[in-house]
């Protein structure tokens, strides 16, 4: 039976059980507070002057008594203000019947009329029978609110399997492992990863193999990972190439306003997966559930039984055999103790961001249906796109094809993958006109940023400075490419850093004798780099190596917090300090650029009139101004950009 079936029968069930209150409640004490009477004591009402009004059918007559003379002319038990019905047909013969609905009236007593006149009772016309006053009197006013109940049972149906009454129920979508339509070689850049969830599934392929050894397979494999890194991508992949059952559920879908149905799905679920054995449960985003119940102010909550739930079926007093549970979440370090002991999640993954190498792997595959043409790169490419995940890649490929689309070209160039990731980076650019006066401001504060990097050690180089606005409310932006994934950052090369966030700032002060707005960004980033640099990687003197910030997110970035157990003297230490290297830093970006200040005149007014000046453009300037072998600082910077590639 398919789901309109059942909601079919469900559907008429309940409108029988209606019409049985309908017809028990509202037309039986309708129809009983009416009595039939014969046509002769009709007659004997009419003559006593007991009859009040007098309503005449097409098959029956229906009078009402006198209030006044009903109590002293009839019995008590007769009705005084309901109609009384009279039978007409049991009066009319056979030929009557034929001609009835024509004219009832003549054929039962023609003089009946007549008899109603003088003895002045009020008469109306043919109406209609009981049945039709029941229905344009109840039903037809009832008819809105059927509807409504109507259209209410129906979307509740479509609110989850099995509708109203199915709350319980699990809301998983079970695919096959070849509806998935991911395999592996579709992957690229998850590294070690795929190689673990390959052992997971040569373990579903062929359990005997690993049964001789005692090995048991892992009941639960956590992939954990910053987002776009491919962990759901890796899940489908898995159900894929092992070819079973393969139920997908976010971890949100588990929760509901009402008490128990969390927990109840979490059980239908997992009878499900046994009976499909063996199979692959995902749980996506599974710190939606999962959250430490020590968070938790309420120890009854609905989240609370959902996670104990799960953690009895997935290592409980039943053994789940055959049932692999994998779950994905980018917030790991919130997730319970419980769930994360081994017998539960086994195995956890790191999806982390891809190497080089592992870019490279990702722009092929979502090029590989991309017409590129000859001086396409993408070696080049994923060499200037370190810290990129996969979905941003793939998100350059795409902006790639539609900037070769919008220009009416048939292959995508490599200047479209180059306008892509500016795209990705900095935002849309908008032809906003600025004044000269802004436009003069804007050119100086990227030209500060672009020399300060230029002219210290341990900064990535310049690629490319800009003055036109962007979509993310910048003026302009100075973009700097990455030679090397970084997995350390040391002191010097962070003081480097905040120096030339700090550039910018430092050009106007320099130039105009005043800082405007247009530095609010670079003093926020460059306040959280001094403050994570004496809180949490202790490289303050005055405070020494102690940790003074809270646990932060270890994937999602969130910046660092204080703790709330420092007393004031260590609060104001800390602020001081941040103060020092934020100052520090800036004093640094003045020297570098009052050294050179006349580099600093010049490519600010080939910006103003180009809009647009490339790294080279700048080091070619330098080296006009400085001489013809440049200047020490910058002799020294590009010896150890070179050293870096090497």
């Amino acid at each position: 039976m398919d789901k309109g079936q059942k909601f079919s029968a469900g559907f008429f069930i309940v409108a029988i059980i209606i019409a049985w209150l309908f017809a028990e409640f509202v037309y039986k004490p309708y129809v009983e507070g009416k009595s039939e009477v014969p046509y002769s004591e009709f007659l004997q009402d009419l003559d006593a002057n007991a009859i009040e009004a007098v309503d005449l059918g097409e098959d029956r007559i229906t009078y009402t008594l006198k209030p006044a003379s009903a109590d002293a002319a009839k019995p008590s038990d007769r009705p005084i203000v309901d109609g009384v019905i009279l039978n007409v047909k049991a009066f009319t013969n056979r030929k009557a019947k034929a001609d009835m609905t024509k004219n009832v009236v003549r054929l039962l007593d023609p003089l009946l009329i007549e008899r109603l006149a003088s003895a002045d009772v009020a008469f109306g016309g043919i109406s209609k029978n009981g049945f039709s006053d029941l229905m344009m009197g109840i039903l037809l006013p009832m008819l809105p609110l059927i509807i409504i109940w109507y259209i209410i049972f129906r979307n509740m149906r479509g609110s989850g399997a099995g509708g109203i009454f199915s709350f319980g129920r699990s809301r998983a979508r079970e695919l096959q492992g070849e509806m998935t339509g991911v395999h592996f070689k579709d992957l690229g850049g998850v590294g070690e990863a795929e190689i673990e969830i390959k052992e997971i599934i040569e373990f579903l392929k062929e359990p005997e193999r690993f049964r001789k050894f005692g090995a048991k397979m892992p009941k639960g494999v956590l992939l954990v990972g910053p987002p776009g890194t491919g962990k759901t991508l890796l899940a489908k992949a898995a159900a894929g190439e092992a070819g079973v059952p393969f139920f997908f559920i976010t971890g949100s879908s588990f929760v509901e306003m009402f008490v128990g149905v969390g927990a109840a799905r979490v059980r239908d679920l997992f009878e499900q997966a046994k009976k499909k054995a063996p199979c692959i449960i995902f749980v996506d985003e599974i710190d939606a559930i999962g959250q430490s119940r020590s968070r938790s102010f309420n120890s009854n909550s609905e989240q609370e039984n959902t996670l104990n739930q799960l953690l009895a079926e997935m290592d409980g007093f039943e053994t789940n055999n055959g049932v692999v549970i994998m779950g994905a979440t980018n917030r790991p370090e919130i997730l319970d103790e419980a769930l994360l002991r081994p017998g539960r999640f086994d195995r956890q993954i790191q999806v982390v961001l891809p190497t080089e190498e592992g870019r490279f792997e990702i722009l092929k595959i979502h090029t590989a249906n991309i017409p590129l043409d000859s001086t396409v790169d993408l070696k080049s490419i994923a060499k200037v796109t370190p810290g990129f995940s996969g979905a941003d890649l793939a998100n350059i490929a795409n902006e790639a094809a539609l900037l070769a689309v919008r220009r009416k070209s048939d292959k995508v160039s490599m200047k479209d993958l180059d306008l892509a990731i500016e795209r990705v980076v900095a935002g849309l650019q908008r032809r906003t006109p600025l004044t000269p006066e802004i436009r003069k401001k804007v050119a100086y504060h990227e030209t500060g940023h672009a020399l300060v990097a230029c002219f210290l050690p341990g900064t990535d180089p310049v690629h490319k400075v800009s003055i036109i606005p962007t979509a993310k409310g910048a003026l302009g932006y100075t973009l700097q490419r990455s030679t090397e994934d970084q997995y350390l950052v040391g002191e010097v090369e962070l003081r480097s850093k905040m120096a030339v966030m700090l550039g910018g700032r430092a050009a106007e002060l320099l130039v105009f004798n005043e800082a405007s707005t247009g530095a609010s960004n670079d003093l926020e980033r460059v306040t959280e780099t001094a403050r994570r640099m004496v809180t949490e990687f202790g490289m303050s003197k005055r405070l020494g190596p102690v940790r003074y910030a809270a646990p932060s997110m270890v994937y999602l970035h969130d910046g660092t917090q204080s703790r709330e157990d420092l007393g004031t003297a260590i609060y104001a230490d800390i602020t001081a300090e941040i103060k020092d290297f934020v100052s520090s830093a800036q004093e640094s970006a003045l020297n570098i650029l009052r050294e050179h200040e006349a580099a600093l005149h010049e490519v600010a007014r080939v910006l103003q009139e180009n809009e647009v000046i490339t790294g080279d453009e700048i080091q070619a300037i330098l080296k006009r101004i400085e001489g013809e072998g440049g200047s020490a600082e910058l002799a020294e910077h590009e010896k150890l950009e070179e050293l870096e590639v090497n």
